[in-house]
């Protein structure tokens, strides 16, 4: 298994209950049904441990993948594309981070 963590602002002008009622509606939905994927959660930073700074990001995704391979072929279909276009109206620069458990 593996754990795809992507890092991410939003785009100037974009609000964010805009984007986190897309989010819900649409993407979350559409990632948790396909088959690779096991689990996915989106959460809203909120600062760093310790500190009054705010988080360099503003979310974080969290995408536990069961099946790389298959994952690759889920995520190239038509509908997955359309999901990723529109995330990339509201994710601004985003970093995707792929991760194992090591301990």
């Amino acid at each position: 298994m593996a754990t795809l963590i992507v890092l991410f602002n939003l785009r100037e002008g974009v609000s964010a209950s805009e984007y986190e009622a897309w989010a819900k509606s649409k993407d979350v939905p559409t990632v948790k049904g396909l088959s690779s994927v096991d689990d996915f959660r989106v959460f809203r930073s909120s600062g760093l441990l310790g500190t009054d700074a705010s988080s360099p990001y503003q979310y974080i995704e969290i995408i536990e993948v069961s099946d790389m391979n298959q994952f690759g072929i889920d995520v190239s279909s038509e509908k997955m594309q359309a999901i990723a276009a529109e995330f990339g109206a509201f994710a601004d620069n985003p970093t995707f981070i792929l991760s194992e458990q090591s301990a």
